[in-house]
């Protein structure tokens, strides 16, 4: 059977997450896999991208918390025509017969969904996270599943000893068997947990990544246990044949607000470890029909310029400027993410704000933005200043948040004329 035939019978079923406190304010009013990433896409357009570029054409999402937004998006961009045997569903949290609760797990998650799984009729289940950022080739990892005849095989990575501490670590043995696994080690348990001790990258972090057929998933959860990596896989170890694929590409785990900001940071560098422009894996999302972007008299320098802008004489660096920014005169920005906006602002709409004393959708003319994340449909102020302190700490305001010494503007808030934070 040639590779192409296997990924016709996998499954892919994306995790929508919980309730994604430590990305709040950006979940405020949507789930994690929803938050926009480098300007143009959602964090769930990176795992349904790798799905569909490595031809598994059954896709089902689990969603629970703030899911509006992120089922519209799902609905507008995959929808797949007659001819196509595949599709992407959303598998939503719900109350039955046989229970009420929400998901209290990755692996409860899809024990409650299983009867919609099984009806895939996949004899394989490649479960996902919806918001980690990485490209990775299915194909591989579903056939060294098949190939070292494992009865679980984890996606792992190797990683240095000051990042293991935060992560789930594994012992691989030198058949690539997984025969430890440990959540979040102490530096006590740490030497014991070594995978590859001559290695600058000794350890082997899960990637929250996992095969299974539809028979042994089916089989694992009839047993208790809430989440895969703690309680299922930990409690077979023994029994069952666990494999560790290994995957040495790049991988960002979109888990708090320094760690999104840093990510999409990455993406503006020339030598960005995360590449965009992948003709044979292209990244898909929701098509938009938006102008080209109008640039007047600025000065831009390392900057991810997405559709649909409108930049006039400011000075940007090292920044993310997201779907149709609008960006006024002689404004600053630096090392920032801006997200842009869902609209755009009639004369009439910006009248009615104007007498309201709220400022454009936009960045308003003189303003200084350092060190921060600007959610979309944010309206910046004339000759605002938001500059990021390392020292600063979290705090949380009607219009304005700090997290992880970055400020951080949500979703439709407002920052008045010469506001100073």
């Amino acid at each position: 059977m040639t590779t192409s035939d296997v990924m016709q019978d996998v499954l892919g079923v994306i995790l929508g997450g919980g309730q994604g406190t430590r990305l709040y304010p950006l979940t405020q009013k949507r789930s994690k896999p929803a938050v926009p990433l480098a300007g143009k896409y959602r964090l769930i357009d990176i795992p349904i991208s790798n799905c569909l570029n490595a031809g598994i054409e059954k896709i089902a999402i689990l969603t629970q918390f703030n899911s509006v937004s992120l089922h519209r998006h799902i609905y507008r961009t995959y929808r797949r025509d007659m001819f196509t045997e595949g599709w992407v569903e959303i598998l939503a949290a719900q109350q039955t017969l046989q229970g009420n609760l929400w998901y209290q797990g990755t692996a409860d998650a899809v024990r409650q969904q299983l009867t919609e799984i099984q009806r895939s009729n996949a004899k394989y289940v490649l479960i996902l996270a919806g918001d980690h950022l990485y490209q990775m080739d299915y194909r591989e990892f579903v056939r060294y599943h098949i190939e070292t005849e494992a009865d679980i095989t984890l996606a792992v990575q190797p990683v240095e000893a000051k990042l293991a501490a935060g992560l789930g670590i594994v012992k691989r043995n030198s058949d690539g068997q997984i025969v430890e696994f440990c959540e979040k080690p102490d530096l006590d348990a740490l030497d014991e947990l070594e995978s590859m001790p001559d290695s600058d990258k000794p350890f082997m972090a899960s990637m929250g990544i996992y095969v299974f057929s539809m028979e042994m998933l089916a089989e694992l959860l009839a047993s208790p246990g809430n989440d895969f990596g703690k309680d299922i896989i930990t409690g077979v170890l023994s029994e069952r044949r666990v494999m560790g694929y290994v995957f040495d590409g790049y991988w960002a785990d979109i888990g708090t607000i320094r760690r999104f900001y840093e990510a999409n940071l990455e993406m503006v560098s020339p030598t960005r470890p995360f590449d965009l422009n992948n003709a044979r894996r292209p990244i898909y999302t929701h098509p938009r029909f938006l102008p080209p972007c109008e640039v007047y008299g600025a000065k831009l320098d390392q900057v991810l310029l997405t559709d649909g802008c409108r930049i006039y004489d400011a000075e940007i660096t090292n920044a993310v400027i997201g779907l149709r920014s609008i960006i006024g005169s002689k404004v600053v920005i630096k090392d920032s993410v801006i997200m842009g906006a869902d609209y755009y602002e009639s004369e009439e709409d910006r009248t009615k704000n104007r007498q309201l004393g709220r400022p454009d959708v936009g960045i308003g003319e003189g303003s200084v933005i350092a060190g921060a994340l600007i959610d979309k449909n944010a309206r910046i102020g004339k000759r605002v200043q938001i500059r990021n302190l390392s020292d600063r700490p979290d705090e949380t305001h009607q219009n304005w948040a700090a997290r992880d010494g970055l400020i951080v503007v949500p979703k439709s808030a407002a920052i008045p004329d010469e506001t100073v934070i």
